[in-house]
Parts: structure tokens; sequence; C-alpha cells
């Protein structure tokens, strides 16, 4: 599709003569006032608006600017005499591409016109890349395929644009952090700080200071002033994890942030504001703890504005051999150890095993097995000896292939490539995006596959 432009001209030989010259490889428009200008632009947006600075009695300079307020504004170049130079000079410093001088150089104008558009071809371009890195990235580390995770994400990317806050709940090991950054890296606050605080490793005198900063001499060793989490999260993301554990006192100073946004440092009487993205996670029941008394049940409705269930491991075994193999590139690559897979046998355990600490288990796990393993598959003895149960070892009721034979890293990841090739309608880009994988290593698999075959 040919690109529009918009000759604006009160001197009909110029602007008849321009179109011409751009018409062979551009749809061309031209109008001689600017009410006629605006018109054309209001019925059909230009890519380049070439306007001259005198129309008539009318300022090219006000086209310009209005052209430039439209929700798709064009380029604009600027025509000007000779003695307007410095005015031009002005007009770019007011948004226009640049400008040529009457009479004017056609080959200059075209070299302008196709510059310009190349230029902006490559801005768009750049902007949907980094759009397109910053999703990949805010979910790179959250991998699965099973449906309990897709609802996961499919919350994720929903709430990350607003501003609400959010309670993650689950078992330790689960991701809630993972997940917390991930909300950060697809909001709008991406830019600014995410600021992370495990409020179970503070007594409560610590916590408060952390949390909220301190003043000089506010207590026993207090020797400055301290800025608090809170301050320093200014703009971004706050996250508290295991909120669950933090004394009485603290939750009230919580509350009242979340209510009016204000806040003194322990031991000060400035009343200071800050703008925060609170994201909360515990491991506990606090719905069962307001009912104990030991949680404000209004800090729990604040905090719960938006909940988010991170899944255990053992609901979501599907997914078991693709995050095994991100941790087997991952942390061969950290111990400079060659690539390998697990045997099938191994692989069968893992699946098996109930991972009583979740995702964060199955990486240790993996790792202790690249440290120790010798040979070119990795074996059931170079896992974790808590893992080498015998009852483990017999076939599972539950298990995601049909056969012993099948259970294997390779096949079984196969297996989910296939499922997302399929519900992808064969688009590789997307079924690697909805793999959590790159589509350099969709392919390996793929040519893997078949040579194997």
């Amino acid at each position: 599709m040919k690109k529009i432009l918009l000759i604006v001209d009160d001197e009909k030989h110029t602007r008849e003569g321009l179109k011409e010259a751009f018409s062979e490889n551009y749809d061309v428009y031209s109008a001689a006032t600017l009410d006629g200008a605006l018109a054309t632009l209001g019925a059909d947006p230009a890519d380049v608006l070439i306007t001259d600075l005198k129309l008539g009695g009318e300022n090219g300079m006000e086209l310009m600017e209005k052209a430039l307020a439209l929700p798709k504004p064009p380029i604009c170049i600027i025509m000007t005499a000779y003695g307007s130079v410095d005015t031009a000079v002005e007009a770019m410093r007011r948004g226009a591409y640049d400008f040529v001088t009457k009479p004017v150089n056609i080959e200059r104008l075209e070299m302008l016109v196709r510059r310009s558009l190349r230029e902006q071809a490559i801005e768009q371009e750049n902007g949907e890349l980094k759009q397109e890195i910053q999703k990949k990235y805010g979910l790179e580390q959250m991998i699965g395929t099973s449906p309990i995770m897709t609802t996961v994400f499919d919350t994720i990317r929903q709430v990350a644009p607003s501003k609400a806050t959010i309670l993650i709940e689950g078992e330790s090991g689960t991701g809630k952090e993972v997940a917390a950054k991930a909300i950060h890296m697809l909001s709008p606050r991406s830019q600014e700080r995410f600021v992370a605080v495990h409020c179970a490793s503070l007594s409560p005198q610590l916590l408060e200071s952390e949390l909220f900063g301190h003043e000089k001499g506010a207590f026993t060793g207090a020797t400055e002033r301290r800025i608090g989490r809170f301050e320093q999260a200014r703009g971004g993301t706050l996250f508290l994890d295991e909120i669950g554990e933090i004394d009485p006192s603290v939750q009230v100073k919580i509350l009242r942030i979340l209510g009016e946004h204000t806040f003194e440092r322990v031991g000060g009487n400035q009343t200071l504001s800050t703008d925060v993205r609170l994201i909360a996670a515990t491991n506990r029941d606090l719905k069962k703890m307001t009912t104990e008394g030991t949680f404000r049940e209004d800090l729990f409705f604040r905090l719960n504005v938006v909940p988010l269930l991170m899944p255990p491991l053992r609901d979501r075994k599907e997914d078991i051999p693709l995050l095994t193999e991100a941790f087997l590139i991952e942390l061969a690559k950290e111990h400079e150890k060659p690539q390998r897979l697990f045997s099938s046998e191994a692989m069968s355990l893992l699946i098996k095993y109930p991972w009583p600490g979740n995702v964060r288990e199955l990486r240790t796990a993996v790792e202790h097995a690249i440290v120790l393993g010798r040979e070119q598959e990795l074996q059931i003895r170079d896992l974790p000896s808590r893992m080498c149960n015998t009852t483990l070892l017999e076939p599972a009721e539950h298990s995601i292939t049909h056969s012993p034979d099948s259970l294997n890293l390779q096949q079984a990841t196969s297996t989910m490539i296939d499922r997302a090739l399929k519900e992808c309608s064969g688009n590789r880009s997307q079924a690697a995006a909805k793999l959590g994988i790159s589509r350099r290593t969709l392919h390996r698999h793929l040519a893997s596959g078949r040579s194997s075959e």
C-alpha cells in the first residue's frame, strides 16, 4: 500500500508540480488553505505533510501544530523562502522533521520523504520489539502450559496495567516473588524500581524501620536518618513477602498508607506521601488469621483487592518437563557444565515426586544433578537422596504419558510442543511464546524430533 502525502501551498504551480513529481510512488493529496488541509487530514490521515510556512494570509506553523496533535500525526516537512530559514528552524524545534527552501529542490525533498518514512518504520518496529521484549521478560521466568498456569498468566496480564493492590497466596517455593516481578514488568511502572521486603526475617522494630525509615536518634543505634522502602519504591512497586508474619503495630501503618498514601518515619513528625503499587504475598491463610484475631480484617480486605493463587507443583505435573529443561539450560551454563538430559527413569521420578518444596525444590534438585552427574545422561543416583524412595519408582497412577518408555524429557517436551502448535494453528512464534521458550529452542526441539524418528 502506497504512503499518503499531503502537499499544502497557496501557489498553484508549486502545488501541482510537487503532486506530479510524487504521484508515481505515493498517493498524493493537495490543498491551498489551512482549512482545506485540515479537512483532508480528518478524512484520510496522511503519512507525510509537506506545507509552506506562508499560506497567503494563513500560517503553515499553525497547520503543522494542529496536524501533530492528531491521533495519528503525520511527518511534517516545511517549505520556506530563503529569508525565513530561522522560522523553519523554529518549526523543527516544535516538531517538524526538516525543511527545504524555495525554489524546491525535488531530489532533496524526495530524499527527505524517503528517509523520514524509513526512520518512522524503524522507530515503530523498535517500539513493537520493545513491547514484545517487555511482554516476554515479564513472564519469562514463569514456565508452564498447564490449564492452571494458563489461568495464572491470564490474570497477571489482566491486572498488571492497573493500580490495584494484589495478594499472592501459595505455598513456599511456588514462585510468588517471580509472579510479583512479572506484574511489575508488565505494568506502567516497569521503568521504576521493584523493591522486595521479606517480612518474616525481621523483628517488628527492624521491619518498621525497614519499611518507613527512621530519623536520627529515633532509637538506640539510629545514628543517621534512614530512607525506608516505601520511599525507595516511590513510583514503582513494593513487594511484601510473608505479610502474614508482620506485627499488628506495623499492620496499622500499612493500612494507613493504603488508605491515605501517607506515613511518618520512625521518630519523625513530618508527614510524607508516596505513590507505590503494593503487592503482598503469604503462605498462610490470612482469612483464617482474621477470624483468630492475629491479622487485621480491614488490612486483609485492602490487600486482597485482586487475589492470585500460585499453584503447588504437584497440581501442575505436566509442566515439570518444560521446567526441568529450562533449569538444565540455565544451570549448566551457570556451572559451566555440558548440556545434558535426564534418563527416562530419572524423568519418571521427577514427575512422580510430590515436590513439597515446589518449583524451588525442583530447581535445587536439577542443580544437584548437574553438579554431581558424570554420565552423558543424568541418572536417578544424581538426584538428592531424599527423592530416591522405592515407592516413587513404582508406576504412578497419574502420569502425563501412557507408558513408562515415553517418560523422557525429549518425548514429554515434544508432547507439550505438539499441543501448543495445534492450539496456535501451527504458528511457531505464538507456540514458543505460549510455552515460555524461545523460537530457537522450539526449532531445536522440532529438528531433534525429526532426526530421532
